[in-house]
């Protein structure tokens, strides 16, 4: 049997969209030349010719937040308390065990910018793929925007989960979801219109709201899940610790054995 292992995770680079403006990362390479300054500067009279070919060390400078690249969020991100009032859980307090499960696939790339995911699609996937969820299966949902990411388009593209879709995950003992879009919910340009149309303030981020009641982390910007079977494979996607954050960024990994 062989072991096979599919990078889930997208880059953090410069000059992709993968964030709304004012939000990218910022990287600052520093290369082997330019970084002789700095070495020279713990050892008094140290020249670059002292130096094998002229060289010191590489190293970036990087300025980001906790959710730009593929990063795992934490129930304080949507909301202050969850499991009806209770303190929510920051990314250091996340149970590692949540981030080691069986993976399940749902595939949504055929629904249209800005839909809405209800439990009802939720439940005919499942019934689809012929899978039944138990607690802790770790769930990731490929939509449209996958396929789309490099693409200036990317952060508005794909559909979202709702909130009864998301309830009726977490009704299951799911506590980790994912998906490939910039966000768990549908993107705020289609939220906005249908916001404007209704006046509904409960359509904005219903998904990720949902965790008031029942909390839970998701998974953004995933990359590769159209590589995935629906099920059959173990995903690792444990999060940086960053004290008291609301998220921290993982290399997700899908581990198949064939």
């Amino acid at each position: 049997m062989a072991r096979r292992f599919i990078d889930l995770s997208i880059y953090l680079e410069n000059d992709v969209i993968s964030d709304p403006p004012g939000s990218t990362p910022s990287i600052t390479y520093v290369d082997h030349k330019q970084s002789v300054e700095s070495l020279a500067s713990f050892f008094p009279g140290l020249t670059a010719g002292d130096l094998p070919d002229g060289e010191a060390w590489a190293v970036e400078l990087i300025r980001l937040s906790t959710h730009n690249g593929t990063h795992l969020d934490a129930p304080y991100h949507f909301h202050s308390t969850m499991n009806n009032g209770e303190r929510a859980s920051t990314i250091d307090e996340i149970p590692l065990e949540w981030c080691f499960q069986d993976g399940v696939k749902l595939d949504f790339r055929d629904r249209p910018d800005g839909h809405v995911i209800s439990a009802d699609e939720v439940r005919a996937e499942l019934a689809r793929i012929n899978y039944t969820l138990k607690p802790l299966d770790i769930v990731v949902v490929n939509t449209a925007a996958g396929a789309r990411y490099g693409s200036d388009d990317y952060v508005s593209a794909g559909c979202g989960m709702g909130r009864d879709a998301t309830i009726y995950l977490l009704e299951q003992g799911v506590r980790i979801t994912g998906t490939d879009g910039w966000s768990w919910d549908a993107p705020f340009v289609h939220t906005r219109e249908k916001y404007l149309e209704t006046g509904d303030a409960s359509l904005i981020w219903e998904g990720h709201k949902a965790g008031r009641e029942i909390g839970y982390c998701h998974l953004e910007k995933l990359h590769n899940l159209e590589v995935l079977p629906p099920y059959g494979f173990t995903i690792s996607c444990f999060p940086h610790k960053i004290r008291a954050a609301s998220a921290g960024w993982t290399r997700a990994v899908a581990i198949l054995d064939d």
